[in-house]
């Protein structure tokens, strides 16, 4: 999560990169981009225009600063990389029109998403990019928006989502542009900020063995997962397929097996993962999916950033749904029972992986890490629809990539009443989602 500390001295705001940003940064690695976004499409025809968009947009970036703000290094000896306001920052720069591809359906909407999601964003300019998509001759139109991971994690995306639709509160920024810091200024802040690091040391060291729990380094060491035909190293291309089930069957399920949506969410994607597995001729014993946990209930738009840790579930590859499902719920039940800090994981690994980057050694570590075989996040979207620019949001799917050996991962966000599972995969290591 990003920090904010206040200059008394010259009335400027110094907002650093949280240790969590300095992990994405490190580990922005390989071909494909450590980005996140969305897909909004639209429900009436037609959409919203470009220039309907413009004014809006206009109206509600300013109570996002980050929209903004462009990250910059800072001179030896001053700290953390510090976010600072772009005076040349133009809305034109980060939102463009394209034609919906013909057929304007929701597999040519998905392959121009996931392109656009995996094509690195400029770094001399606020860290995102808006696209609205529209057919000509039908009159339907989606907004694809996309975030470099470092501006937020899931759920400060879901408060930049709530900042930008219609209803969303209109805050009054600081006059932009704001002068970024002066050497001096950094170097004093820094300073502070280490003497505050020594005397917060007992704490950090307590949550440092708390996360090495999270990640399963307890009485024993976490063994290495089986190989498997999903987990090559990853190419820069991705391919997506969604499905939706009402959210309240789901809940229903869940609530029957006193375990969680996020149980059943990871009962049926290792479900799905066995198969493919087995159609292959492979039976590992089990699979190992990594699920983000986040060090906040909420925040808002004005406190983006970083505060997520992992916690490695290990699910036994039974063919029974109900039966997998149980084991499920009682392994989450017991490491939330006995793992009260929650995403203290996000220390110990962070600081691992920016050793390994250090090194030059994180693509290769990625490329062929055996401690997970893929990654679920799941959100909890807007429980009604939104609106942007008055106009109705039908769905509203999320983006996920991942770079690795990960061939498949899967992003799900509950949004209206539904259950959205986007399944996100390299098509050379998962044709059987283009079949």
């Amino acid at each position: 999560m990003s920090n904010a500390n206040p200059d008394t001295s010259n009335r400027v705001r110094i907002e650093r990169a949280g240790p969590a940003d300095l992990t994405v940064l490190a580990t922005d690695r390989g071909p494909v981009p450590m980005n996140i976004g969305a897909i909004l499409e639209f429900d009436a025809a037609p959409g919203p225009d470009l220039s309907t968009l413009r004014t809006h947009l206009a109206e509600r970036i300013p109570s996002i600063p980050r929209l903004r703000q462009r990250l910059q290094r800072v001179p030896f000896g001053c700290g953390r990389p510090v976010w600072v306001d772009d005076p040349g920052f133009t809305l034109e720069q980060h939102l463009a029109e394209q034609d919906w591809p013909v057929p304007a359906d929701e597999r040519r909407l998905f392959d121009l998403a996931a392109e656009f999601v995996c094509t690195p964003l400029p770094h001399d300019r606020p860290l995102w990019q808006a696209r609205l998509v529209t057919d000509r001759s039908g009159g339907r139109s989606a907004l694809i928006v996309v975030l470099h991971h470092v501006l937020a994690d899931g759920l400060g995306g879901l408060a930049v989502l709530a900042a930008l639709t219609d209803g969303g509160p209109l805050v009054a920024g600081p006059v932009f542009p704001q002068p970024p810091p002066s050497r001096k200024t950094l170097a004093a802040d820094a300073a502070r900020a280490k003497l505050a690091a020594v005397r917060a040391l007992p704490v950090a060291m307590r949550r440092g063995f708390a996360g090495l729990r999270e990640l399963g380094f307890g009485r024993r060491w976490p063994r290495l997962v089986e190989p498997t035909s999903l987990n090559r190293p990853t190419s820069s291309r991705r391919r997506l397929t969604r499905i939706t089930v009402p959210l309240a069957d789901v809940t229903s399920l869940a609530h029957r097996h006193h375990g969680t949506v996020n149980d059943v969410v990871v009962t049926a994607v290792t479900g799905a993962m066995l198969a493919v597995l087995r159609a292959r001729g492979e039976h590992p014993d089990r699979l190992v999916v990594s699920v983000p946990i986040s060090g906040r209930r909420s925040t808002t738009a004005d406190r983006l950033g970083n505060a997520t840790g992992v916690r490695p579930v290990s699910v036994p590859a039974i063919a029974d749904d109900e039966t997998r499902l149980a084991r499920i719920v009682a392994a989450t039940s017991a490491a939330r029972e006995h793992l009260p800090d929650r995403a203290s994981s996000g220390g110990p690994l962070g600081s691992a992986f920016r050793a390994l980057s250090r090194l030059g050694l994180f693509r290769l570590f990625i490329d062929h890490q055996r401690m997970v075989h893929t990654f679920v996040t799941n959100l909890r979207g807007p429980a009604e629809p939104v609106e942007l620019a008055g106009f109705r949001v039908r769905s509203l799917v999320p983006l996920v990539v991942t770079p690795g050996n990960a061939g498949v991962t899967f992003a799900v966000l509950s949004y209206a009443g539904e259950l959205g599972i986007t399944l996100v995969a390299d098509p050379a290591i998962v044709p059987e989602q283009v079949e």
